[in-house]
């Protein structure tokens, strides 16, 4: 399945009307109102218990190591036995593991609740993106995928803000409970309205076909851009504090300014997947520009004062969020129809190594110079990147180019 034709998919995908996408996007919304709106209030959860920072970090990282190791595996299981079944049946998982911490009324239970509930994300995560694309026409993927994002980053942004609110009123039992009925909502609201999509009869496969197919360009270099754009997210999330702190700025202030950046990586994506489906961007263009200007922001963290961290935020959000939807359009793109859950997982496998890789980076430097360095060292292996002319030509920046 060499040819473009038969990689980007049919141009003539019926059109889903609007509405039912809707659970696609609150799916997005609820992996990242629960990775974050979580993750922002253990610190406090384990220090009330007097618990060690590694007890911490444990915690922290069992819902990202879930994803990593099963995002793949429940991508191809959306390949074969269809996307909607694992998008369901992964919101109901979240929602039993949430109830399951709040039912038990013991704190110990928190690990697997943390865990069933990674693990659970790592099934309807991909099969959602999957979906995104099964439902709408190649001329649109660029559009979705902006949507999809914003809302994923509308979780991102309110998952500390409203989760710190309902651990302050109830305790951590009361925002499990919360996630617990937003997951079944999404599950029933899913099952009334987003139509079915079977699977596409596949060739097989073997694993050495797998690895050529995820060594290509098409795979690689949109996916690199995915890792780089979490790493630059996840270190502007935890590290932009620091330099507010040294800048004078207090808890509110610099937990603004992190806002600032959440908000703008979801407000770029719906406008970057337009200007896609217009014709007035390009993936390849589009990828390198965003790399430049994330590589900007991470630059801009390390000037003195107050300036130097909002800089660094609105170019890190602005960056990453027109890097986003294009380089998932460009996935879609470049991946046989049958094969897309396997692409999408193997995506978001890239996305979480990143997201571990970044802040070990930056955290390594600085312990053995400055954070500036950490930062500086980031910014220059985006700009660095071999994207730009380089990046994989998806057979969508072709027929744009030749309009």
């Amino acid at each position: 399945m060499d040819s473009s034709a038969a990689r980007s998919g049919p141009d003539t995908a019926p059109e889903a009307p609007g509405w039912r996408m809707w659970p696609l996007y609150g799916a997005g919304f609820t992996t990242a109102f629960g990775a974050h709106g979580i993750a922002a209030n253990l610190g406090g959860y384990t220090e009330s218990r007097h618990a060690s920072l590694l007890v911490l970090g444990g915690l922290l990282a069992l819902y990202d190591g879930a994803e990593v190791l099963l995002k793949p595996v429940f991508g191809t299981l959306a390949d074969r036995i269809g996307a909607r079944p694992v998008l369901l049946g992964g919101l109901l998982g979240f929602a039993a593991a949430s109830a399951a911490f709040v039912l038990a009324g013991d704190s110990g239970w928190l690990w697997a609740a943390r865990l069933g509930q990674g693990a659970a994300a790592s099934a309807f995560s991909p099969a959602a993106g999957a979906l995104v694309v099964r439902l709408n026409p190649k001329a649109r993927h660029g559009r979705a995928f902006g949507s999809y994002g914003f809302y994923k980053g509308l979780g991102y942004t309110a998952g500390p803000v409203i989760g710190g609110g309902l651990v302050a009123w109830g305790g951590l039992a009361l925002l499990f409970a919360v996630m617990a009925v937003l997951a079944a909502a999404v599950a029933v609201w899913s099952v009334v309205v987003v139509p079915a999509a079977p699977p596409l009869p596949r060739a097989r496969q073997t694993v050495l076909d797998l690895a050529r197919r995820l060594g290509e360009p098409g795979f690689l270099r949109p996916t690199g851009a995915l890792a780089a754009a979490t790493a630059a997210l996840s270190v502007g999330v935890g590290f932009l504090p620091v330099f507010g702190a040294a800048a004078g700025l207090g808890p509110v202030a610099t937990g603004a300014v992190v806002s600032v950046l959440a908000a703008c990586a979801a407000i770029v994506q719906p406008w970057a997947g337009r200007a896609l489906d217009a014709g007035r961007l390009t993936a390849r263009r589009g990828i390198g520009a965003g790399l430049l200007l994330t590589a900007a922001g991470l630059a801009a963290a390390v000037l003195p004062g107050v300036a130097g961290v909002v800089l660094a935020a609105v170019g890190i959000g602005v960056g990453t969020g027109l890097i986003t939807p294009l380089a998932f359009a460009a996935l879609a793109a470049a991946t046989p129809p049958e094969r897309l859950g396997q692409t999408m997982g193997a995506a978001e496998l890239g996305r979480e190594i990143g997201d571990a890789g970044g802040p070990l980076l930056v955290a390594g430097i600085a312990a053995a110079s400055t954070l500036s360095a950490g930062y500086a060292a980031l910014a220059v292996l985006l700009a660095a990147a071999p994207l730009g002319r380089r990046t994989a030509r998806a057979p969508r920046d072709d027929q744009r180019g030749a309009r």
